[in-house]
């Protein structure tokens, strides 16, 4: 299947990214990524060719940070379609949440100029639903793409940096004489096939209950996503005319919780081996040890909380159609299971 446009994917390497370049070329794009280093370029076509891709012809490599002009203008040269999707991702909480807001935030403005100056038509840019539903109380709410997180509320730096960088992305549409368009896709925890080692946080919870390192899980409700499906949104949001000036929040049907996850994987142990914990985390322990554990003050903070979340809106405007969270899981666990034989 031949098609002469060519689409810029921000972030080649992340989970994202590669599983929409895979996309892109099952669908005959022609495809240029960035990477912050071109010595990663190998480790992107290996996990194409775990996703099946053969031929290499329609894929070009450039070297570009978001923290620096060069290489920008040359990325966007000639693309009519830019997919933004990288975006720095704290392993832990930094000790200067400016460390990841000001990345972002120029990042984005960064590729929304170069785009701009190149004709691009238009950008397609992965936020978060952190950009969406961490300032309003969820008691009886239904988040919408109308809802907002108020960044100037007590936030985690990371949804802080996905908050204060979309807003910038609209604001410099509003502002802009151009004829660039901007379409806005908000996941929630993004899960599914893995096609190399570098695993994302969301994953690496699932690959913590399989190798039985979490000993218990915390009650904590969330919402999950395909990454497959995030990709396949991403591009549907490229291509239709409809999806202008728009934001679509990315999310299967229903939340789940880590213990609901940790008894599907326990539910099928001739797949993922009898490793996967039983045990519960009761709330106050959670809540204790936050004191002590840093990295779990964000999820004492969520404890408790069920966000309910509309995805009418992507499959009304695009038809867009998630799996439900059950496969999602189960699809990553049988590739974490394949990655660490091979």
């Amino acid at each position: 299947m031949e098609n002469k446009e060519t689409v810029l994917v921000t972030g080649g390497t992340g989970f994202v990214g590669v599983h929409t370049i895979l996309q892109l070329l099952q669908k005959g794009y022609n495809v240029r990524t960035t990477l912050r280093s071109l010595k990663r370029k190998d480790e992107i076509i290996t996990m194409l060719k775990n996703g099946g891709i053969a031929s290499f012809e329609h894929i070009e490599f450039i070297e570009a940070d978001l923290t620096k002009d060069d290489n920008w203008d040359k990325a966007v040269k000639g693309c009519d379609y830019v997919l933004h999707v990288a975006s720095p991702f704290p392993q832990g909480e930094p000790k200067d949440e400016n460390e990841l807001i000001i990345p972002a935030k120029k990042g984005t403005l960064r590729v929304l100029k170069a785009a701009e100056n190149a004709g691009v038509k238009r950008v397609v840019m992965t936020s978060s639903f952190g950009a969406v539903g961490y300032s309003i109380d969820p008691k009886n709410h239904v988040f919408t793409e109308q809802d907002w997180t108020d960044p100037n509320t007590n936030l985690a730096a990371y949804i802080k940096s996905k908050t204060v960088a979309e807003l910038a992305a609209w604001d410099f549409i509003k502002n802009n004489e151009g004829n660039l368009e901007l379409t806005v896709i908000n996941p929630v925890g993004i899960f599914g096939t893995v096609l190399g080692n570098d695993l994302s946080s969301s994953v690496q919870l699932v690959e913590q209950l399989l190798t039985g390192k979490m000993k218990a899980t915390p009650k904590l409700n969330f919402s999950v996503v395909d990454v497959r499906d995030v990709a396949d949104l991403h591009i549907l949001a490229m291509k239709n005319p409809e999806a202008k000036g728009q934001r679509f929040l990315a999310a299967s049907d229903g939340a789940t919780s880590l213990p609901k996850i940790a008894e599907l994987l326990r539910s099928q142990p001739h797949k993922f081996g009898n490793k996967v914990t039983s045990k519960v985390l009761p709330d106050w322990l959670v809540k204790i040890l936050s004191v002590f554990k840093p990295e779990l003050k964000s999820v004492s903070s969520q404890l408790g909380i069920t966000k309910k979340i509309s995805n009418d809106k992507a499959k009304k405007m695009l038809g867009w159609q998630p799996r439900n969270w059950e496969a999602t899981i189960v699809d990553t666990a049988e590739s974490l299971m394949r990655i660490n034989q091979s």
